[in-house]
């Protein structure tokens, strides 16, 4: 019994090793065959490969060039790109900072989307911007609003305060006449200015409104005046219709307005800036509207609406090219179609007039109605002219 019994364990045990060498024997065969199916890929793979390169031998090396031209087209463009940004750099860092503007100048120019100006200059700003809302404002015009507005900050971002006004009782002395002598209480005279009365300011600043100004656009000096009766006429002549509505750009403290109030009943509004004096009071104590705005911007009126744009005394060769450019389109776009367009006594050098001011006004296409050019009288024997020109923006 004892030895059937260990026969059979044998005999299990011998049949059970069979089947695991067979299992063994299978899955080795397999890998075989595996094995031998990814070689015979390859050399199919291999094959292929080498019959192309067969039969198109000279595709190969071509494409390999024209990479190599790609890559070193590239090559180039970053080197350009590399050289460009670094000489910005240096003259960034080596370029001296730009000369203060001249005591004359009319304009600080920047040349910027409305109002993004105002970011240029932190420190003004700041100053600016430090005031406690809904209580008066800082009585700080001619401080920070005038430099603000100067440097091309427009429209000024304080908002939420009370401006300083002059008292109520000022109202009643208001004139009704324009040319009638203006009441110093129309005007809050600043702190720190040395004035307290508009007979201390010099009359050649437009504020001896009884005498000298009465006397302007009515009287031709030269060559260079044209008055308002003139201007009247030739709008007429020229087929420009009535002068019913007009911009004075810089005409300080609205003396055409005036003049053209009474001569025509027309409505011309006047950009002004308070330049060490009252300008924008004055205007408005005279009954003329001032808008306290700065040359850089658009004229804040409509598209086709002017029957004249007047350009004074503030626009001259201060003002820098591409700036004045703008101010001239931005004064086509307010007239309407055979508008007048009156530069008045506008000044440069002699050599600058015909090569830059006189073909910047020669671009618009507009007909000339009046040119005269004479020199201008300086201490100094400075070789500068005055340019007088009315010019009519064409009808279609």
């Amino acid at each position: 019994m004892r030895k059937t019994t260990v026969s059979s364990a044998s005999t299990s045990t011998g049949a059970g090793g069979g089947r695991c060498g067979g299992g063994l024997n299978l899955s080795l065969k397999l890998n075989v065959l595996l094995l031998l199916s990814v070689v015979a890929t390859n050399l199919v793979s291999l094959y292929h490969l080498s019959l192309r390169a067969a039969t198109a031998p000279a595709l190969l090396p071509s494409l390999q060039q024209g990479d190599d031209q790609e890559e070193l087209a590239l090559i180039r463009q970053l080197d350009a790109i590399r050289a460009g940004v670094s000489q910005l750099n240096h003259l960034r860092s080596s370029s001296p900072p730009p000369p203060p503007p001249p005591p004359e100048l009319v304009l600080y120019s920047r040349l910027a989307p409305v109002a993004s100006a105002c970011a240029a200059h932190p420190e003004l700003l700041h100053r600016y911007m430090s005031y406690t809302p809904f209580a008066p404002c800082p009585d700080d015009a001619l401080s920070l609003a005038e430099p603000l507005l100067l440097r091309g900050c427009h429209p000024l971002p304080r908002r939420r305060c009370f401006s300083p006004t002059p008292p109520a009782s000022a109202s009643a002395l208001l004139p009704a006449d324009p040319f009638s002598p203006l009441p110093d209480a129309a005007v809050r005279w600043p702190r720190e200015g040395r004035c307290r009365s508009f007979s201390c300011l010099p009359p050649s600043l437009g504020f001896d409104v009884a005498r000298t100004e009465a006397a302007r656009f009515l009287r031709a000096r030269g060559a260079l005046d044209l008055t308002a009766p003139q201007l009247l006429r030739l709008a007429s002549l020229t087929r420009a219709g009535p002068i019913r509505l007009g911009l004075d750009v810089g005409g300080g403290t609205g003396t055409l307005a005036a003049r053209l109030k009474k001569l025509a009943n027309a409505t011309v509004v006047t950009t002004t800036m308070n330049l060490g004096a009252p300008y924008s009071e004055a205007a408005a104590a005279r009954g003329v509207v001032p808008l306290h705005a700065p040359l850089q911007q658009r004229f804040p009126v409509g598209d086709g609406t002017m029957d004249v744009v007047r350009a004074g005394h503030a626009v001259n060769r201060w003002i820098p090219e591409a700036a004045l450019e703008f101010l001239w389109y931005d004064a086509d776009r307010v007239l309407r179609p055979g508008g007048l367009l009156w530069v008045d006594h506008f000044w440069c050098r002699r050599g600058d007039l015909e090569g830059v001011y006189a073909a910047m006004l020669r671009r618009l296409g507009y007909k000339t109605v009046k040119w005269a050019v004479a020199d201008k009288s300086v201490a100094g024997g400075k070789d500068e002219v005055y340019l007088t020109a009315l010019l009519q923006k064409p009808f279609s």
